[in-house]
């Protein structure tokens, strides 16, 4: 969503009146952050710090005395903007504070209170909804308080911070993508001055490193720390005192220069982008083609220890087991290591990347000698690939080519080693699909494929993308939604429903034609009065009728990074720390915590985890977002759905699908080929929604080959309810665009909507990007549609009825509210 609250419009009557006191009274006043929670905040921000580069500087000796530099000491980034970053945190810490209560080492007073003055005198602007600071500008620093603060202290460390937002990207300039002269300046003082300089990066996103290349081994150690929400500051300063070890991998490449990603020459389209690296996204690309423009590998990160992983590997016509021991061989400092399961398929008719990320598991933290055992396996069937063109013979299957697959293993895809191989004698196809949101032909475009030149070295080759070859029409037509027929009111509650007294098609078969159509959209705006101050937007009993006949009113809240409402609540670690840690365990206690935390902040359904795939550096939300790998996504999106909802919550993943910059993204065309966006864009929703159930999903804003995800037919019916077995509630993000179905004229805006099952348009009035005007009263579309021949069906109607009021039964925290609604309407 990208737009504040707005003044909301519902009339209350006073037993209502009275519930909606009940959800609001936590407003600024409850400050109380479960220990747990904030325990878990800051163990999960040490555990993705990725240690890039360390000569044995860090951890630093107790006692050790140590120079802070740059005004980020103070004016610290805790995570990026917008509504994955707005939190009402109770608090949060600087990394000069944390240092300082930590009392491991002695920080330079005099340095010190320079930088705290300065930033006292000159607070940065933290800027508006999208525009906000990139960075912060530094103090000027004379050459000789640098050498005076070397000459009393030991070793020095500069704290380099950016901030990415919401509805804008980072741009190729200094002071986002790239260092300013001012922090240039800045390490060529310090790097002089001192013999030992680390560099902290209070950074969301991935940002050009190529200069540590040019200072060498002046830059003594390199701590990617993204950023770690409120306890944030305090997890680095464990990590550089050494309380905890730098647990992190890196879930991207970080090339040596922007133009060697191979999305740069296609990202940031106003009108479109086409996806023309297809699926060579990240390691795929580079460590097929181009492994020279590695500046540092996906998976790759330093500890404080070394380790020995030996491995077995078994295979079978159905899985391929792994079996590793890792054991800690040095002689200081614990650690845990993460085993990294990669395979080469063969060529084939289709082209393949020379790895793809197959499994991972990080050990438990082991003490200098102790090992530990993981157990890893995969289905063989996971490795086939999306033929989109036919070449294999089976257009729309996922396909096992015949041929060898090699497996290698080690602790990130550069180093890692063949370990064993498997070989299918023939093709072997493994799901027969349907053709599903392909190109359509006015829109083609070349996409990059595999080659290989005489020396069998892998070159790039490219070819037409293959284009729509179905229907649309005759699928819809040749579907079938029964209604139930409308009864009237027949004094059915949702408790009765609840009970098993009744049945939910008897529930249904009540509502008039205006509760069903309230049932598809929220409360109008932000902020509604039927939902805790602050929300983002309540759906489901946002009528009278349907509150008195037991429909509760579910609560929405942003966000990834933590409860956004008026109320105070917990920051959390950005997406892109908790991705970092390659810990699932230990992310999904940390959401089953945020779980808790929902419950006592009187909401029910979270609008996280954000889980678009990091097709490009410069994308302004890759903070909120986990990984350019659908594995590490997938896993790490499952582990926080599954922990939120142990509370009797909702998560609500995000921003389904190919949601993959901001810029014009109400308007922008995702042109994307079928294989990669099923393989990249669509897989790590898919491992998500099998391994942990979400009971809602949001649609993303933009289009994917010419069709907007909340109307996406293909999309969100034929392939995420019809191929995957999702069962719960689809939501938009906040408004959506006005559209006509072009192959039935008569189904227009929320029909068309409906029909597609997007259940919910959020916040439920309409909201034009293009003036920035609101109109808080809903359109008439789907009940004008309802009455037309050719319009939307009344089955089709009951049917997103019946997925919403099936939200609203399975959420454990309002069966009391839906007890207490029902029992209303008996007494009177």
């Amino acid at each position: 969503m990208n737009t504040p609250s707005d003044t909301p419009t519902t009339e209350l009557s006073a037993g209502e009146q009275e519930l909606a006191q009940a959800s609001t009274s936590l407003v600024d006043t409850d400050t109380w952050v479960d220990p747990e929670l904030a325990a878990l905040c800051r163990e999960a921000a040490a555990d993705g710090a990725v240690l890039l580069r360390n000569d044995g500087t860090l951890p630093f000796a107790q006692r050790a005395r140590v120079a802070l530099f740059s005004r980020v000491q103070v004016d610290y980034f805790t995570v990026g903007y917008g509504s994955g970053g707005d939190v009402n945190a109770p608090y949060s810490w600087n990394l000069l504070d944390a240092l300082r209560d930590a009392a491991v080492v002695d920080v330079d007073a005099e340095l010190a209170d320079l930088y705290t003055q300065w930033s006292k005198d000159n607070q940065p602007d933290e800027g508006t909804w999208g525009n906000w600071p990139r960075y912060f500008e530094e103090m000027p620093i004379e050459r000789e308080t640098v050498r005076a603060a070397a000459s009393r202290t030991d070793a020095a460390v500069v704290v380099i911070g950016r901030a990415a937002g919401e509805a804008r990207e980072n741009t190729l300039e200094p002071g986002s993508y790239y260092l300013t002269d001012d922090e240039r300046a800045l390490l060529d003082s310090v790097t002089a001055e001192f013999e030992r300089t680390v560099v902290v990066l209070d950074c969301g996103n991935v940002i050009d490193l190529a200069w540590l290349e040019e200072y060498g081994d002046k830059i003594s150690s390199v701590l990617y720390a993204w950023q770690g929400g409120m306890e944030g500051a305090r997890s680095v300063a464990d990590v550089l005192t050494g309380v905890q070890v730098p647990g992190g991998r890196l879930t991207d490449t970080i090339a040596r220069h922007y133009e060697d990603y191979p999305s740069a020459p296609n990202f940031g389209g106003l009108e479109h982008n086409d996806y023309a690296e297809d699926i060579y996204v990240g390691y795929r690309y580079f460590e097929t083609f181009a492994p020279e423009k590695v500046l540092f590998p996906f998976g790759f990160g330093l500890g404080y220890t070394t380790f020995d992983v030996a491995t077995t590997v078994e295979t079978s016509a159905t899985d391929v087991t792994v079996s590793a021991t890792v054991t800690n061989t040095g002689s200081e400092h614990p650690g845990a290591e993460v085993v990294q399961v990669y395979v080469q398929a063969p060529d084939g008719r289709l082209g393949k990347p020379a790895r793809v990320l197959a499994s991972f598991a990080k050990s438990r933290q082991l003490a200098p000698g102790e090992d530990d055992t993981v157990d890893l396996s995969f289905p063989v069937a996971s490795l086939a690939s999306y033929d989109d063109s036919g070449v294999t013979g089976h257009r729309s299957a996922y396909v096992l080519e015949a041929g060898t697959y090699t497996v290698y293993i080690g602790t990130d895809v550069r180093t890692a080693t063949e370990a064993g191989s498997f070989t299918l004698d023939e093709q072997r196809v493994v799901e027969q699909l349907a053709e599903a949101c392909a190109p359509e032909a006015e829109h083609a475009f070349q996409r990059m494929t595999l080659d290989r030149d005489a020396a069998g070295q892998a070159v790039v080759a490219w070819q037409d993308v293959p284009t729509r070859q179905s229907s649309r029409r005759e699928r819809i037509e040749a579907r079938q939604v029964p209604a139930v027929e409308q009864t009237g009111d027949q004094g059915i509650t949702l408790a009765d429903v609840a009970a098993g007294t009744a049945t939910l098609d008897a529930f249904v078969a009540q509502l008039t034609d205006d509760e069903l159509e309230a049932l598809t959209r929220g409360d109008r705006v932000m902020g509604s009065e039927l939902g805790a101050a602050g929300n983002a937007g309540v759906f489901a009993g946002i009528s009278e009728s349907l509150r008195a006949k037991g429909v509760p009113p579910v609560t929405t809240t942003d966000g990834p990074s933590g409860i956004r409402l008026s109320a105070y609540a917990s920051l959390l670690p950005s997406g892109a720390a908790l991705a970092a840690t390659w810990n699932t365990p230990l992310v999904r206690r940390l959401a089953a915590a945020h779980g808790q935390e929902m419950v006592r902040k009187n909401t029910h359904v979270l609008l996280s985890p954000g889980m678009n795939i990091h097709r490009d550096p410069l994308c302004g939300r890759n903070f909120e977002y986990f990984s350019e790998d659908p594995l590490v996504t997938g896993l790490v999106a499952a582990a926080v759905i599954g922990g939120v909802q142990e509370a009797g919550v909702a998560a609500c993943p995000k921003h389904f699908a190919a949601n993959n910059q901001e810029t014009n993204r109400n308007l922008n065309d995702s042109r994307v080929s079928e294989r990669a966006l099923r393989e990249i864009y669509l897989r790590g929703f898919q491992i998500a929604i099998t391994e942990s159930a979400p009971r809602t999903i949001m649609t993303s804003y933009n289009k994917i080959n010419g069709v907007w995800s909340h109307y996406n037919d293909e999309l969100c019916t034929q392939i995420l309810r019809d191929e995957w077995g999702f069962t719960g509630t689809v939501v938009t993000d906040w408004w959506m665009q006005h559209d006509t179905d072009p192959d039935f004229p008569a189904v227009t805006d929320d029909a068309y909507r409906v029909r597609a099952q997007v259940d919910v348009f959020m916040p439920g009035g309409w909201f034009d990007h293009i003036t920035g005007e609101f109109d808080q009263v809903a359109q008439a579309s789907l009940l004008t549609s309802l009455a037309q021949p050719d319009g939307i069906s009344l089955g089709e109607v009951q049917r997103t009825a019946r997925n919403v009021l099936q939200l609203t039964l399975g959420l454990g925290t309002l069966r009391d509210t839906v007890t207490a609604l029902s029992a209303g309407r008996d007494e009177a």
